[in-house]
C-alpha cells in the first residue's frame, strides 16, 4: 500500500535502503517485483530510442549545436560577422567531424538510426552538461591525435547507447519469470544517463589500451560490451562501485579471462585432465632429457674469446655415445661435425663437479664492458671438474644452444633442467599428448568427480565354481 503515494524516486530510495541492503535474503517473488519495477522505469527511454532526428526540429538542432559549443568554446566565441556564412559552415563541419560524427555537414543524419535514435543525443547532452570537464577532455584529447587513431565521440556514443539498451533489455517486454535486476539501479537518479557517462569514458580508456585505429572500432566496442556485461554480472550495489570495477577490468584482464574460459571450454582445466597432465609429466620430461643428451652427443661448434676479443679460433665439444666422456678440441674453419676420435681432450662425466652460468663463470669476471660483454653473460657457462676445480669455459653461439647444453649438462650431473626451453617444450608435448588422449572423448563432458563405486552384491552365487569342475 505504501507504493500508492510514493513517487518513483522515493520508491527506489525506499527499496535501496530497506530491501536491497537488508540482511534477509530476497525471495523469488520480491526479486521478480524488483525486476519488473526496474524494467518499467528503464522502458521510459523506449520512446526516445525509437524516435529519429527530425530535420525540422529547432530544439534538436540546438542540442547538437550545444554539443559543439561546449567542446570548442574558445572557437565558438568568434563574433558572427567575422566570417562569411560559407566559412562559418565550414568551421562548424570541421568541429562536428572532431566530435566524431560521420556526416559532419549534417550530423542529424547520424541520429536517424533508431534504435538508439534520440536517446543517444540525450546521453551525449547529459554527459556534456553534467561532466563538462570529462566531455571536453574526451573530445580535445582525440581531436589532437592522428586521424586514424581518433576515438570518435559521437559514433561511440550512438553505438554505446545501443549496447546499453541491449544489455538492459530496454524496449523489450517484461518476462513473467525473470529475476535479474541490478541493485545499483535503485540507489541512483538518472540511472541510465549516469551509467552512460561512466561507460563512454571507459570506451576512450579501452581505445587507448588497445592502441586502436578507426578500423578497430567494432573490436573496441565488443570489448566494452564484455567489460560492462562482466561487471554487471557481479551485481555492484552502487554506480561508484560499478565504475571502480569496470575500470579495473582493463583490456589485458579481458584477454586473460577469455584465455581461461577457452581452456575451460576445451576442458583442459578439468580436474581429471589436470591429474592426467601430472601423470604424463615424468614421461615427457624423460623424453626431453633424452633429446638433450642426444644433442650433446651430436656436439656443437664454439668460438674462443681471447683477451683481445678476437673470435677467429674455433673448438668443438661433444658427448660420447655412452654418456661417460666429454670430448673437445680445436678445429679449423669450415669443419661442421668432426669425428670424436679427432678431439684430443677429454673430461670424464664422473669428474664433473658443477655447472656455472652467467656471472658465476670465471671467463665473464674479466674486465669488460659494453654490448659484447652483455651478450657473453647471457650465453656463458662453465663446467667445473677435477680436484683442482679446473673449469672448461663455453660461450654458446645462440640462446637455443645455451638452453640445450645447460639442460644436458644438468642431466649428466643428476640435476633438474632449468632453462626456459624446457618449460616451452614440456608445454608443447603436454598439449599434444592430452589432445591425443582425449580424442575418444570428443563432445563428451568430463565430470569433476569420479562415478560412485556401486555396492557389492548381496551374494556371489553368479560366480562359476571352478573347484567342482576340477574334480
Amino acid at each position: 500500500d505504501i507504493m500508492d503515494y510514493l513517487s518513483e524516486k522515493n520508491i527506489r530510495q525506499f527499496i535501496h535502503k530497506n530491501i536491497i541492503h537488508s540482511s534477509e535474503p530476497l525471495g523469488d517473488e520480491m526479486a521478480h517485483y524488483l525486476y519488473v519495477l526496474q524494467s518499467v522505469s528503464l522502458n521510459l527511454c523506449e520512446h526516445r530510442m525509437k524516435m529519429s532526428m527530425d530535420p525540422y526540429s529547432q530544439e534538436q538542432r540546438d542540442l547538437l549545436q550545444s554539443l559543439r559549443q561546449t567542446a570548442f568554446e574558445s572557437e565558438s566565441e568568434v563574433p558572427a560577422g567575422t566570417f562569411s556564412t560559407e566559412r562559418r559552415r565550414s568551421l562548424c563541419a570541421k568541429e562536428f567531424r572532431k566530435l566524431g560524427f560521420t556526416n559532419n555537414s549534417n550530423p542529424a543524419e547520424d541520429l536517424r538510426r533508431a534504435p538508439p535514435g534520440l536517446l543517444a543525443l540525450d546521453n551525449m547532452v547529459y554527459f556534456s552538461r553534467n561532466t563538462p570537464n570529462a566531455y571536453s577532455r574526451f573530445v580535445l584529447e582525440n581531436s589532437s591525435r592522428e586521424d586514424k587513431h581518433e576515438c570518435p565521440f559521437a559514433r561511440s556514443s550512438i553505438q554505446l547507447t545501443l549496447i546499453l539498451c541491449e544489455i538492459l533489455h530496454i524496449g523489450e517486454p517484461c518476462s513473467e519469470t525473470a529475476q535479474a535486476f541490478y541493485p545499483m539501479f535503485f540507489g541512483q537518479d538518472h540511472f541510465f544517463e549516469e551509467l552512460f557517462c561512466i561507460c563512454i569514458q571507459l570506451v576512450n580508456k579501452t581505445w587507448k589500451e588497445m592502441r586502436a585505429t578507426q578500423e578497430d572500432f567494432d573490436k573496441v566496442m565488443q570489448v566494452v560490451r564484455e567489460q560492462i556485461t562482466r561487471t554487471l554480472n557481479l551485481k555492484p550495489t552502487s554506480l561508484e562501485l560499478f565504475k571502480t570495477r569496470v575500470n579495473a577490468l582493463n583490456y589485458s584482464e579481458i584477454l586473460k579471462l577469455r584465455q581461461t574460459e577457452r581452456l575451460h571450454q576445451e576442458e583442459t582445466l578439468a580436474v581429471p585432465v589436470l591429474e592426467l597432465r601430472e601423470k604424463l609429466k615424468p614421461e615427457l620430461l624423460e623424453l626431453i632429457r633424452q633429446q638433450r643428451l642426444l644433442h650433446l652427443c651430436e656436439g656443437t661448434l664454439f668460438r674462443k674469446i681471447s683477451s683481445r676479443r678476437r673470435q677467429d679460433k674455433l673448438w668443438y665439444c661433444r658427448l660420447s655415445p655412452n654418456h661417460k666422456v666429454l670430448h673437445y678440441g680445436d678445429v679449423e674453419e669450415g669443419v661442421q661435425s668432426p669425428p670424436i676420435e679427432s678431439l684430443p681432450e677429454k673430461i670424464p662425466v664422473a669428474d664433473m663437479k658443477m655447472l656455472l652460468v652467467g656471472k658465476e663463470c670465471p671467463h665473464t669476471k674479466e674486465k669488460s664492458s659494453g654490448k659484447q660483454n652483455k651478450d657473453v653473460l647471457e650465453l656463458a657457462f662453465s663446467i667445473v671438474h677435477d680436484v683442482e676445480e679446473y673449469c672448461l669455459n663455453f660461450v654458446a653461439p645462440t640462446r637455443y644452444e645455451f638452453c640445450l647444453w645447460t639442460d644436458g649438462l644438468n642431466v649428466l650431473l643428476g640435476k633438474e633442467m632449468t632453462s626456459e626451453r624446457t618449460q616451452t617444450d614440456l608445454d608443447v608435448l603436454l598439449s599434444m599428448e592430452l589432445k591425443l588422449r582425449l580424442l575418444d572423448l570428443e563432445n563428451i563432458s568430463i565430470p569433476d568427480e569420479p562415478p560412485p563405486i556401486p555396492k557389492p552384491p548381496s551374494n556371489l552365487n553368479f560366480c562359476y565354481d571352478f573347484s567342482q569342475a576340477e574334480q
